[in-house]
C-alpha cells in the first residue's frame, strides 16, 4: 500500500497529464488533417495544370496536329512528359515512351476508367507496366479519343507535392507553449481543487467553516469563495435554528415540568383545607348536641379554610392564565398611584396588629400601558406578604430610577426580613420560608410567583434583598409600554 501511495501522482500532475494528452491529440489530429489537406491541394493543382494541357492537346489533335509535334511543343514546359493517346475502347494509338504495338489495352487503368465516367481522372503514383517507372497520370476524355499525360514521380515531383513542413514545426512550437502554460494553469487549478476537496471533507465531517477563508481571485477561486461563504452562512443559520429549536424544546419541557410540579403542589395544597373542612363537618355531624360556642368555632374555622381554598383556586387560575395566554391579556393606561392608594385604604381596614402604614414616594403620577388586574396583583401581593410575614410597621414604595422605557421601583418594609438562603427561592411556586406560619396566615404560596410573572409580562424583572436597616426589599422594573 505504501508503494502504491508513493507512486500515485498528485492531483495537479494528473490533471496536467490529462490536459497535455488531450492537447497533443487535438493538435496531432489538426496537423494530420491540415497536412493531408495541403498535399491534396497541391495534387489537385498539378492535375489542373495537366488537364489544361490535355484540353489543349485534344484541340490540337482535332485540328490535325501530329503527336510528335505536340510533344515538341510541350517538352520545354513539362520536362520528362509522357503522352499517351488511346480510343474509348482502351486501345493505345500513340505513346511517347513505348512502342505502341507492344502496349496492352489501357481500359483497366484507374485514370482512364475515371476519365470515361467523369471526363477527367488522375492517379497519384503508379508504376508503368511498359517502362517500369513511377508516374503521376492525368487523363481527359474527348469526343473520340482519350489523352493521357504523365510526369515521372521522382524526388523533384514528390517534394513539390509534399506539404510544407514549416507548418508542422510551427504547430509543434505552439503545442509546447500550450503545454508550459497548461502546467502552470493546472498547478494553480489543482491547488484550488485540492483545497476545495479538503473544504468539502471538512464540511462532511461537520467542522465549522470560517466565512473568512479565501481562495485566489480567479474564476474557480471566486466560485469556491462563494461556496464557502454560502456554506458558512448556512451553517450559522442551521446552528441558530438548532439553537432555537433546542431552546424551544427546553422551554416546552420546562413548561411540562412546571405544570407537573404545579399539579402536584396544588394537589398537596388542596388536601389541607379540604381535610380540615371535612374534619370540622364530621365532628359537627357526629356530635349533634355540641354546645353553641364550639359549633360556632367549628363553623368559623370551616369558613376560614373555605376562604383559603377559594383564594388558592383564584391564584392558580391567575398564574395558569399568565403562563398560557399572556399575549391575550387586555392592556390599557394605568396610573400606579391609584392602585397603591386603593391598597393603602384596604390595609387600614385590617386589624390593628396587622395594620401597616403605607409611604408612597412617587414625585408624580406614574402611568403605564398594561393590565390593571396584573399590576394591582403585583402591589397587592407584595403588601399582603408584608402584612402577613414582615412583623414590621411600615411599607415604603419609592421610585428609584426612570428612563424613556421603564420605571425602577422599590417596595420595602421595616420588618424582620428573611434569611439569605431563602432569597433565591422566594419567587418559586408554593415556596414558604415558614410553612406552618404561612398556612396559619392563609397564604397560598403563589403570591410572589404571581408577582414575578406579572412583572415579566410587563417587560420587567424583580429581585429580593434584605435592607441593611432591617426588613425585606423588592426591587423591580416595569416597562412604560409593554
Amino acid at each position: 500500500m505504501a508503494t502504491v501511495s508513493k507512486l500515485r501522482l498528485s492531483y495537479h500532475r494528473r490533471l496536467f497529464l490529462l490536459l497535455l494528452g488531450i492537447s497533443w491529440v487535438l493538435v496531432g489530429c489538426f496537423v494530420v488533417y491540415q497536412y493531408g489537406r495541403e498535399k491534396y491541394f497541391k495534387i489537385e493543382r498539378l492535375d489542373a495544370r495537366l488537364q489544361l494541357l490535355n484540353l489543349r492537346l485534344l484541340d490540337e489533335l482535332s485540328a490535325g496536329v501530329g503527336p510528335d509535334s505536340l510533344m515538341a511543343q510541350c517538352a520545354a514546359n513539362f520536362p520528362g512528359l509522357r503522352l499517351t493517346i488511346l480510343d474509348r475502347n482502351g486501345r493505345v494509338h500513340f505513346d511517347s515512351r513505348s512502342d505502341t504495338a507492344r502496349l496492352s489495352n489501357h481500359l483497366d487503368r484507374p485514370e482512364v476508367r475515371t476519365a470515361l465516367v467523369n471526363g477527367t481522372g488522375y492517379t497519384l503514383e503508379r508504376i508503368s507496366e511498359s517502362t517500369h517507372e513511377h508516374y503521376f497520370y492525368s487523363a481527359m476524355r474527348g469526343d473520340s479519343l482519350i489523352v493521357r499525360t504523365a510526369l515521372p514521380y521522382n524526388v523533384e515531383l514528390s517534394e513539390v507535392l509534399a506539404a510544407d513542413r514549416s507548418f508542422l514545426w510551427f504547430m509543434l512550437g505552439v503545442t509546447l507553449l500550450m503545454s508550459v502554460a497548461g502546467y502552470f494553469a493546472t498547478r494553480r487549478l489543482g491547488h484550488n481543487i485540492v483545497r476545495l476537496r479538503d473544504f468539502a471533507e471538512r464540511a462532511e465531517r461537520g467542522e465549522v467553516i470560517d466565512e473568512q477563508e479565501r481562495f485566489p481571485h480567479d474564476e474557480l477561486g471566486d466560485i469556491s469563495n462563494n461556496i464557502i461563504r454560502l456554506y458558512a452562512r448556512l451553517q450559522k443559520t442551521t446552528a441558530e435554528r438548532d439553537r432555537q429549536h433546542e431552546l424551544m424544546l427546553h422551554e416546552e419541557q420546562e413548561k411540562i415540568r412546571i405544570k407537573k410540579q404545579l399539579t402536584n403542589n396544588i394537589n398537596h395544597e388542596l388536601k389541607t383545607p379540604v381535610a380540615a373542612i371535612q374534619g370540622y363537618l364530621e365532628t359537627l355531624q357526629a356530635n349533634p348536641g355540641i354546645d353553641a360556642a364550639k359549633r360556632q368555632v367549628f363553623i368559623e374555622k370551616s369558613l376560614a379554610q373555605t376562604s383559603r381554598l377559594r383564594q388558592l383556586l383564584t391564584d392558580v387560575s391567575l398564574i395558569t392564565r399568565m403562563d398560557e395566554g399572556s399575549q391575550l391579556i387586555g392592556k390599557e393606561h394605568v396610573v400606579l398611584n391609584d392602585i397603591i392608594a386603593d391598597i393603602a385604604a384596604d390595609i387600614q381596614l385590617l386589624p390593628p396588629e396587622r395594620r401597616l402604614r403605607v409611604h408612597c414616594d412617587f414625585p408624580r403620577p406614574l402611568e403605564i400601558y398594561g393590565s390593571p388586574s396584573l399590576l394591582s396583583s403585583v402591589f397587592r401581593n407584595l403588601a399582603d406578604n408584608a402584612t402577613a410575614y414582615s412583623s414590621g410597621r411600615d411599607i415604603f414604595i419609592r421610585l428609584l430610577d426612570e428612563d424613556a422605557e421603564s420605571y425602577t421601583i422599590s417596595f420595602a418594609d421595616n420588618g424582620i426580613g428573611v434569611e439569605e438562603e431563602h432569597l433565591p427561592h422566594l419567587f418559586e411556586r408554593f415556596y414558604r420560608v415558614d410553612k406552618g406560619r404561612s398556612r396559619k396566615m392563609g397564604g397560598t404560596g403563589l403570591g410572589l410567583s404571581i408577582v414575578r410573572n406579572a412583572i415579566a409580562i410587563h417587560g420587567g424583572t424583580i429581585t429580593a434583598l434584605n435592607r441593611p436597616q432591617g426588613g425585606l426589599e423588592f426591587r423591580f422594573t416595569l416597562r412604560k409600554r409593554s
